[in-house]
């Protein structure tokens, strides 16, 4: 479905330097309308015309951050996304009266970076390492 036609009336759209971010960043030129922001800054957008979207393929995302991770995406949106709610988050009236109050906030998933949990060890090694000693020389 990706046509050159397509692709210019898109850069069209959206202008060059935005086309020239989306190339860069999801390899496909999308225009569609502005349909919310998460905490993050992530932006979503939705086109919903069969002749310039494939099916499936409607909505996206456009992740602050470059360094993509599926977690950064918060649950809200997520099922937004994977078509799970119709509405998004910011026009669904179920998401926004259904925020338990124990909920916390989001956090992305931080493995292997250096805000990643690590935990302390209070159990004493079963193994000791060697310390060699030194005498003195006479």
């Amino acid at each position: 479905m990706v046509s050159l036609q397509r692709t210019i009336r898109n850069m069209r759209r959206v202008g060059l330097r935005e086309w020239w971010r989306q190339m860069q960043y999801i390899g496909d030129a999308k225009a569609g309308t502005y349909v919310g922001k998460d905490q993050f800054g992530n932006r979503y957008f939705e086109n919903r015309n069969p002749e310039e979207e494939v099916p499936g393929r409607h909505r996206w995302v456009d992740l602050a951050q470059h360094e993509y991770n599926a977690t950064q995406v918060p649950p809200e949106w997520h099922s937004w996304i994977h078509h799970i709610r119709k509405e998004p988050p910011t026009n669904d009236p179920v998401m926004q009266a259904s925020s338990p109050p124990w909920k916390g906030t989001y956090v992305e998933n931080l493995t292997g970076t250096r805000g990643a949990y690590k935990s302390y060890n209070t159990v004493v090694p079963k193994i000791k390492a060697w310390e060699p000693k030194v005498k003195a020389r006479a």
